[in-house]
């Protein structure tokens, strides 16, 4: 695999930046664990297989063989395929590509020399092409892709898969010619041979261009041959042809990868850490300066024997001590809630730590998808025992039913969008729907392993004895003064959303770059790094907004410090309404659709994740502060 990169803490000594120096260097040629190369010799097989269909335009993906491609004898065998690879709507099956290791092979026909194809068929090609789709086939495990320059940079560069055709002067031309280049490398001292490399070429070949023999073999007559017009109104004869080329490579296996996941934008992911760790340092200067300082000195006060009642009068987060842990409203939505996050947050951890180790890889399709599922099924168990623990710290009593709201809640409105969304997908005959038994399976694998767990977690965690507080509740509830503008619930919200959002958005646009774009993600090390710093920036600046929520007597902190730690799904939101206008072309109603679906899901999710890490942040703050001073 291509560059594992790693992540250190970001507090600057000598031990983190040694860390950092040896984990966020590139490490190339770095091999997936449990991904074996295969060796070949001279004129063994070698199998390509077809995966699906793409389009960044309709971001529905297709079946291969829902076109009128040629096919091996009639015979269609479908490769078993991981949750993660059907999700993706992968159907990897076999094609008639005959193909010999180190066996160069001129021009042969495929098929389509003895019969035309209906014109229903030619229009489906012809709309395929309108709508940018892209062929991804793959040959020992590696996508094929398609060498292309940059005009920027004048660098070769490469895009997976090969384009189904294209538009020229509004006419529709195919690409029905493929010219192959495998590319191996030769381990002398072992005689053996591995493939690593695997590029294709298309080309437009009309018919009066091509010479086709009774062998199969063929010839095209001309250097620059006329493109092959399509011509959805009449039935037409599309021969499909190809030819082999093998070349040595000093790549090693290890590397084979490189050429997918090299990116020339390395540096704006460097500047992304770089800023990201400045927003850091200047929220611990004020956390520190600020918060540390003024806490010190009024602590200091508070505890003084002498001319007590005048200091209470300077700083009023001691005045509420009464009411501070008074249990909030909806206590069993609020823990439902961070359990959920809580959730979230242990699986994203688990998922991109094993990502950036390269046990989950693009090598090992489906991987990251399978395991971020099973993952947060059995992470159930910690978000069952710590909502159950703060459910019973706020004072809740049908920790049943409580239970039941932790495991189905989210999960539910994930499971019912996603249901409702695969109808649309039915619809367009698409193969990213998901089968009814693969959603029964999903099905069965939320209710027969994550509730159990959540359940499982809940009662241990309700039996706990609830979080120590170090004041006591007064029975009389304070008033609480009016407050400003600046301390309104939405306000606070935009505000806490800024700094933690800004500091994760260019490594956010790389990931819908991944997702919308069919790329290939890989720099999971900046990822971890990036998600760590999301955690130290939300936590602090909870933190900030409910130490002065507190100053100005407002003890109402456990919603606020919950939905203000949401903001930057709030810039997560505007930032995919904007990806969806200036980055994609977007204009049937389903794609649509499902863009904006998938998108709400992850603005919920990302919401849950931040806003538990806001809570838990400035819970523990509260405690801590009012734990240092004297209450009589």
């Amino acid at each position: 695999m291509h560059r594992s990169l790693g992540m250190g803490i970001c507090w600057p000594s000598a031990t983190t930046l040694v860390v950092l120096c040896t984990l966020l260097c590139p490490l190339r040629a770095f091999v997936v664990p449990g991904v074996a190369p295969k060796d070949f010799q001279a004129d063994d097989e070698v199998e390509v297989k077809a995966v699906k269909l793409t389009s960044d335009k309709t971001q529905l993906p297709y079946d291969y063989y829902s076109l009128p491609f040629c096919k091996l004898d009639g015979r269609l065998e479908y490769k078993s395929e991981n949750l993660g690879e059907i999700l993706r709507g992968d159907r990897i099956v076999n094609t008639p590509y005959k193909m010999q290791f180190l066996k160069d092979s001129a021009c042969r026909v495929l098929c389509g020399d003895d019969k035309p194809l209906p014109s229903a068929d030619i229009k489906k090609i012809a709309e395929r092409i309108h709508d940018e789709y892209s062929v991804h086939l793959i040959a020992d495990n590696l996508p094929v892709a398609t060498p292309f320059k940059n005009i920027h940079t004048q660098l070769t560069e490469y895009e997976i898969g090969y384009r189904l055709g294209s538009l020229v002067d509004n006419q529709v031309v195919m690409f029905n010619y493929l010219q192959f280049v495998f590319r191996y490398h030769h381990i002398i001292e072992e005689n053996l041979y591995r493939i690593v490399g695997f590029e294709v070429y298309p080309r437009s070949v009309s018919l009066e261009d091509l010479e086709v023999t009774e062998l199969k073999t063929c010839r095209v007559k001309s250097n620059d041959p006329q493109p092959l017009v399509l011509n959805p109104a009449s039935e037409q004869k599309i021969v499909f042809a190809y030819e082999v080329e093998w070349q040595e490579s000093p790549v090693k296996w290890a590397s084979r990868w490189d050429v997918y996941l090299a990116r020339k934008d390395g540096q704006i992911h460097w500047f992304n850490i770089v800023n990201a760790l400045i927003i850091v340092l200047l929220m611990t200067g004020i956390v520190t300066v600020i918060l540390i300082r003024t806490l010190r000195r009024d602590i200091a006060k508070y505890n003084a024997e002498d001319d007590l009642d005048s200091h209470l009068e300077e700083s009023g987060w001691k005045m509420v001590h009464g009411d501070v842990f008074r249990p909030p409203r909806y206590p069993k939505l609020l823990s439902t809630l961070v359990g959920s996050g809580i959730q979230i947050v242990s699986m994203f951890g688990v998922t991109i730590g094993l990502a950036m180790l390269g046990f989950l890889s693009p090598a090992s399709r489906g991987s990251i998808m399978s395991g971020g599922i099973f993952l947060y099924c059995f992470m159930g168990i910690i978000a069952g025992y710590q909502a159950g623990r703060l459910y019973r710290t706020m004072r809740g009593q049908q920790w049943k039913s409580a239970a039941l709201w932790t495991g189905t809640l989210f999960p539910g409105v994930l499971f019912g969008t996603l249901f409702i969304l695969n109808f649309f997908i039915w619809g367009k005959k698409s193969s990213g729907a998901v089968p009814f038994s693969i959603m029964v399976a999903l099905l069965a694998i939320w209710l027969g392993i994550s509730l159990p767990l959540v359940f499982l977690g809940y009662y241990f965690g309700f039996r706990k004895a609830p979080f120590s507080h170090p004041v006591q509740v007064k029975h009389i509830p304070r008033v609480v003064p009016e407050q400003s503008w600046t301390n309104h619930p939405a306000v606070t919200t935009i505000l806490a959303g800024l700094l933690p959002f800004g500091a994760v958005f260019l490594e956010l646009s790389f990931i819908f770059t991944a997702i919308w774009k069919h790329e290939y993600y890989f720099l999971f090390g900046f990822l971890f790094l990036v998600f760590l710093i999301l955690i130290v920036t939300t936590a602090q600046v909870s933190i900030i907004i409910i130490y002065f929520q507190l100053c100005n007597e407002d003890y109402n902190w456990w919603w606020r410090s919950f939905i203000a730690s949401c903001g930057p799904a709030v810039y997560l939101f505007l930032y995919s309404v904007a990806y969806f206008y200036f980055r994609l072309e977007i204009d049937d109603f389903v794609p649509e659709l499902l863009y904006f679906g998938y998108s709400a899901l992850m603005v919920i999710t990302f919401a849950l994740m931040t806003g538990s890490i806001g809570f838990v942040a400035a819970y523990f703050f509260i405690r801590k502060i009012y734990s240092a001073v004297k209450i009589d």
